[in-house]
């Protein structure tokens, strides 16, 4: 009972503070609790635990990066009519507190999952080798906040509390449908566990314990779950896509001194980078291999069945490969 009040009361301090945290009435008897999702892993987990409950909307439907995206007035409109907003956070998230304040929401309940997080959300980090991207004001760079990695859904670990956060809260909102998001949350979590135990095993065993991106590099809360080493051309979040000859050249040079078996990429990438990196090392062959961030997942890819769980999975096959 205490740990059931204790995760309720979690759940109501990462509500949003700019909105009500009073949630909307109930929903009347045969309707669905309308929720808004900025990204498709959150989309993906809310349908798991709230299954035929919910009406979801996905926000970034059509494949834009979260990084480059900003609402519509039908956006909007959207959230400002649901029960229920959860957004990753950060900066790329800078337009949701505008959004929040003009759509006057008051009952909305929101979560911010790099909150939820807490001290476990990590801050972006500059590797050895990494390309920086220029700041065209040094002096606002200086007095700025810490920019937080927002890739959050490409942990298992974070993952499974991002899950009980959606439960807690559905449950507030909903409590007609408690005992079904709990149930429906166990079992999920427990495929999430299970599947992060099949990670731990495979790094485990793996010939190489250190991953190398040719590209952006979202997958830091990954790498740090199951203690792997990583180089990367930029940063998760980096807006850059052209590399210097100095990273080019260092990354290529890992490729050879560490005997590494892949040069990895994210799914929106066009190879080229990549390439350049492969073609730079001394035997000039090892394969590149693709891990989805699922930064691009779009409306057509979930008809078509494409879930958080079976990407994951995928990613977890790529990455064996790359570890040799």
């Amino acid at each position: 009972m205490k740990k059931a009040l204790s995760l309720l009361v979690c759940v109501l301090t990462f509500v949003c503070m700019l909105v009500g945290c009073g949630g909307k009435s109930e929903p009347a008897a045969g309707s669905k609790l309308p929720v808004v999702t900025t990204i498709f892993p959150i989309y993906d987990w809310v349908r798991e635990i709230a299954k035929d409950r919910v009406d979801i909307t996905l926000l970034l439907d059509n494949g834009v990066d979260l990084h480059s995206y900003q609402p519509t007035a039908d956006d909007i409109i959207k959230i400002s009519s649901s029960d229920l907003f959860v957004f990753v956070g950060g900066e790329s998230d800078d337009w949701v507190d505008k959004v929040l304040s003009d759509a006057k929401a008051e009952k909305l309940v929101c979560i911010d999952l790099l909150k939820v997080l807490g001290d476990n959300a990590k801050e972006e980090e500059i590797k050895e080798g990494m390309q920086a991207e220029a700041e065209e004001d040094e002096e606002k760079e200086a007095e700025a906040e810490p920019e937080y990695d927002e890739h959050v859904w490409l942990s298992l670990k974070n993952a499974v509390v991002c899950c009980e956060a959606i439960r807690d809260a559905l449950s507030v909102i909903d409590p007609d449908g408690a005992e079904e998001y709990a149930k429906n949350a166990k079992a999920y979590i427990a495929e999430l566990n299970a599947l992060d135990a099949r990670y731990e095993e495979a790094v485990r065993s793996a010939g190489c314990q250190t991953i190398l991106f040719g590209d952006r590099f979202p997958f830091r809360y990954l790498a740090d779950d199951y203690g792997l080493d990583y180089y990367a051309a930029f940063v998760g979040c980096s807006a850059e896509s052209e590399a210097s000859f100095e990273t080019i050249t260092f990354l290529a040079s890992k490729v050879d001194d560490l005997g590494l078996p892949a040069v990895l990429q994210i799914e929106t990438a066009d190879g080229r980078l990549a390439g350049t990196v492969r073609d730079a090392t001394a035997k000039k062959d090892v394969p590149i291999l693709t891990l989805d961030s699922m930064q691009s997942s779009t409306i057509k890819d979930i008809n078509d069945g494409k879930t958080y769980l079976e990407v994951m999975k995928n990613n977890l096959e790529v990455l064996k490969k790359a570890l040799g």
